[in-house]
């Protein structure tokens, strides 16, 4: 049995796409339909003529059937930032038949959202980070410390000394928990050997994704910085994607989990937290900026940057953690 989006077959205006929901069993307002628009769930229509009485502008197939798409994805995840994810993860993977990159951007300012979204954006960026750099021995106290200073300095978009300083001194309490660390003059390292992440390695990736939220924040990120991430972010993905049965393999205890095979949900869920890790690489990283120029690259659509040079959760899973190991 077809889905509704495999019956399309041609482009239409608005009053089709409403028929189309309307033959699909969804109910749908043309107010609705502009606010996708404008959020980036939905593309522009290509105007037809100018001026007035000019015909109504038309959707393209490929809009139409997200369209569709849209609706049945609704039922399950009603809140537009996470619905924005649903075009803005087919231009990633698809590309600009199916989704222009005017629209993806538009639809990832909307996943990152404004007011109490960004803060929500922030506090699960915190969290995810406590998950990579957790040490057993480090207390409650402090994990709670360091997420709230994490989500506070992310959202704020920067930084004072004092603040930074407060921020270092956190992390290292959940990295380094003192009563493990202070007396024994061994240094934590977790990964594998050949590229282990430190304490210096955490402060660099909080603040190269404090800088891309900042940028995002700001409306900085254009649609040129957006395609060259994607290239990151694709090619880390696939050379993670190889890396992965190696560092399963290794891993031990706590970190076990940390590198099973994901479905299509976990990596659809991990889309924007992921991007943002690779736009975080391109404004701080001179490697990822020499491998992804501002031009240049576009001619053949690639960059080259390894996996070992990247830095932790460039993409999924890409901070490549395995077992936990204490080096003097």
């Amino acid at each position: 049995m077809e889905r509704p989006w495999e019956q399309v077959h041609g482009s239409g205006t608005l009053d089709d796409l409403l028929e189309d929901a309307r033959e699909a069993g969804y109910e749908i307002s043309r107010r609705t339909i502009h606010d996708w628009i404008s959020r980036g769930l939905l593309d522009n229509p290509q105007r037809r003529g100018a001026g007035r009485g000019s015909r109504p502008g038309l959707h393209s197939a490929n809009q139409r059937k997200l369209f569709l798409l849209l609706l049945s994805k609704r039922v399950e995840m009603p809140k537009i930032p996470s619905l924005a994810l649903v075009p803005f993860g087919i231009w990633l993977w698809w590309g600009e038949e199916w989704v222009p990159t005017r629209q993806a951007l538009k639809a990832f300012r909307t996943w990152f959202g404004d007011g109490l979204r960004r803060k929500q954006v922030c506090l699960e960026a915190a969290r995810a980070t406590l998950e990579q750099i957790d040490h057993p021995a480090a207390t409650d106290t402090a994990r709670n410390r360091f997420v709230r200073l994490f989500a506070d300095v992310s959202y704020q978009g920067g930084t004072t000394p004092e603040l930074r300083n407060e921020l270092e001194d956190a992390a290292r309490a959940v990295f380094e928990p003192p009563s493990v660390f202070a007396t024994s003059g061994l240094a934590r390292a977790v990964g594998p050997a050949s590229m282990p992440w430190t304490l210096e390695m955490l402060l660099y990736r909080i603040d190269s994704i404090t800088t891309a939220m900042q940028a995002v924040r700001d409306n900085k990120v254009g649609e040129e910085l957006l395609v060259r991430s994607r290239a990151l972010y694709l090619q880390t993905k696939h050379e993670y994607e190889d890396l992965r049965p190696g560092l399963a393999a290794q891993a031990v205890g706590p970190f076990v989990g940390l590198y099973r095979q994901q479905n299509l949900d976990d990596h659809f869920n991990n889309i924007g937290s992921e991007m943002l890790g690779a736009i975080a690489m391109l404004l701080v990283s001179p490697i990822a900026q020499a491998q992804f120029p501002p031009s240049g690259w576009g001619a053949s659509g690639h960059g080259r940057m390894p996996a070992s040079d990247c830095p932790p959760s460039a993409g999924s899973r890409l901070s490549y953690r395995s077992q936990a190991t204490q080096t003097r």
